[in-house]
């Protein structure tokens, strides 16, 4: 079982990125999927998640608005569009997979990936 993220880096305030996230090893249409992220000293919270099919998303209220979470069955992959991005995005952002349902509490996910540095600022 692999989660292999991708997509972080630097970015002024009010700048985007995309981060993607690509499972093998798997049956990845079967598994909510989410990110999370982790600030040096913060615990690792609740961004984003998306059911197995793609038709219901959640976001943590400080990105609704801001990014969007969308997942291509297909492709085995789930990504996160970051659009106005602040100095208090700044994180390690991580994607992880959870048999049949999203929840925002990071204890029920299975699956972890490696994590992805985004870094915002002038």
């Amino acid at each position: 079982v692999q989660l292999q993220a991708s997509g972080g880096g630097l970015t002024q305030p009010g700048g985007s990125l995309r981060l993607s996230c690509t499972a093998s090893g798997f049956d990845f249409s079967d598994y909510g999927m989410a990110w999370f992220r982790q600030a040096p000293g913060n615990k690792r919270d609740f961004v984003a998640g998306v059911t197995w099919s793609g038709g219901s998303t959640y976001y943590a209220d400080h990105v609704k608005g801001r990014f969007t979470i969308s997942r291509d069955n297909a492709k085995m992959t789930v990504y996160l569009q970051m659009n106005r991005l602040e100095r208090e995005d700044t994180a390690v952002y991580y994607c992880a997979a959870q048999k049949g349902f999203v929840t925002r509490d990071r204890v029920d996910y299975e699956y972890w990936g490696q994590g992805t540095q985004v870094t915002v600022s002038s």
